[in-house]
């Protein structure tokens, strides 16, 4: 077990983990995650994706949710766990060491040490009183003995490498509880229309109304940024809110993102009917935004036409049976005849794309991350020890440091003339 416990906590064991855990993150980002089964067979089912893996195979890797799939945990499980090991096989004893107060007693033991010096003193035993002033001055802690002196300071920076394992241990167990009791919800709501979501009992919970949705388009048509005004409603409130891209609502425990839009219907009037409001489909076939709807123009359901549209301006293209185009409607404009039929399209209703996620991990996520931000803060605290001993007419002085002993012997000097002077 003690071997097993060894070969966890290597570094290089660690450090394969990462590596690994990065390229599981990049191949997460590069495919698309959460979508359809059927999309990935597909997207892949010509193109392998790399050339090395069809859709299939995407799937049985578990490829389409890489965050929360089996072998994904377990790598993140499998880092905790070393991490754990390593602070309580290194890092716990090394701050143990820190905080335990080593005497030395003799001016040979001091010059073993990385940094030793001895000066000559008419008063040894008052230079050795004039440096503990001096080092208490500058903050450090101080253990004062018989003729000898034991100081310390930074001793904080032995915490950081403890505070940074614990923190990324925090980092794991916030997406590990996302990913096991997260939800994630996307929808497309029309102005007007609602989504309910039930509490686990089946109690409504929260419903969502979405009031207006506003596609902003720059002077060449493109979308720039969509707006969506919702209305919450749940018991005993009422909230009502704007969100964008880039800009999610935060509420109960659910975040609300502006993630897609969509057309939801088309408001057609046909000859000298009233105002239909007839539900768009997508047509992938035809491009990545195009919609429409197939249309018979003859009361026996014969002679189809295809109306289709990118956007909510239009313009609302007419083809017929052979793909020929025959008409051009635009939205609010006059009705066109199309084979002897009068159409005329009022409005297109936009859709909002909603993605409502909720995340129960992300505190731990958040604190993990501020946990981990103080540790490494604190790792670059050097741990300073000196020892002074006045005997045989000299002030004997060793040092120990656990980062930058250069600066630290630099430094020492200064701090014997310092004393001296008095």
């Amino acid at each position: 077990m003690r071997r097993l416990a060894v070969w966890l906590s290597d570094l290089r064991v660690a450090i394969v983990l990462l590596l690994l855990i990065a390229l599981a993150s990049a191949v997460g980002t590069a495919i698309p995650q959460g979508d359809p089964p059927a999309s990935y067979v597909e997207a892949y089912g010509d193109t392998p994706w790399l050339g090395l893996l069809n859709g299939e195979q995407v799937l049985q890797l578990q490829l389409d949710h890489v965050y929360s799939s089996g072998w994904f945990l377990a790598l993140l499980a499998w880092l905790g766990l070393a991490l754990i090991l390593c602070s309580w096989r290194r890092q716990w004893p090394a701050l143990q060491a820190a905080r335990r107060w080593i005497d030395y007693r003799t001016p040979r033991q001091l010059s073993k040490l990385a940094i030793a010096e001895s000066r000559p003193c008419p008063d040894p035993a008052e230079s050795l009183e004039r440096l503990r002033a001096v080092l208490s001055a500058r903050g450090w802690q101080l253990q004062p003995g018989d003729q000898r002196l034991a100081a310390r300071k930074g001793v904080a920076g032995r915490v950081g490498p403890l505070l940074v394992h614990t923190g990324m241990v925090l980092l794991m167990l916030g997406a590990v509880w996302g990913a096991l009791a997260g939800n994630r919800l996307e929808r497309f709501l029309a102005p007007e229309r609602s989504l309910d979501l039930l509490a686990r009992n089946g109690d409504n919970q929260l419903t969502i109304t979405l009031q207006n949705f506003q596609v902003e388009r720059d002077t060449a048509g493109r979308p720039e940024q969509f707006r969506s005004d919702l209305l919450l409603e749940g018991p005993g409130e009422r909230l009502e809110r704007e969100i964008s891209v880039n800009h999610p609502l935060r509420h109960r425990g659910i975040t609300i993102y502006q993630a897609d839009w969509s057309l939801a219907a088309i408001d057609l009037q046909i000859g000298g009917s009233p105002v239909l409001q007839l539900p768009l489909q997508t047509f992938p076939q035809l491009g990545d935004q195009v919609w429409g709807i197939v249309l018979p123009t003859r009361p026996d359901g014969t002679a189809p036409v295809l109306l289709s549209l990118e956007s909510e301006q239009g313009p609302v293209q007419v083809f017929g049976e052979d793909g020929e185009r025959i008409a051009l409607l635009r939205p609010g404009g006059p009705a066109e005849e199309v084979r002897g039929l009068p159409l005329r399209v009022a409005s297109v209703l936009p859709a909002s794309g909603l993605l409502l996620k909720r995340d129960p991990g992300v505190p731990l996520v958040y604190l993990g991350f501020a946990v981990t931000l103080l540790g490494g803060g604190l790792s670059l605290v050097a741990t300073r020890q000196l020892w002074a001993i006045a005997a045989d007419g000299q002030l004997h002085v060793g040092g120990l440091c656990n980062r930058n002993l250069a600066a630290f012997a630099q430094e020492l000097p200064g701090l014997l003339a310092e004393a001296q002077q008095g």
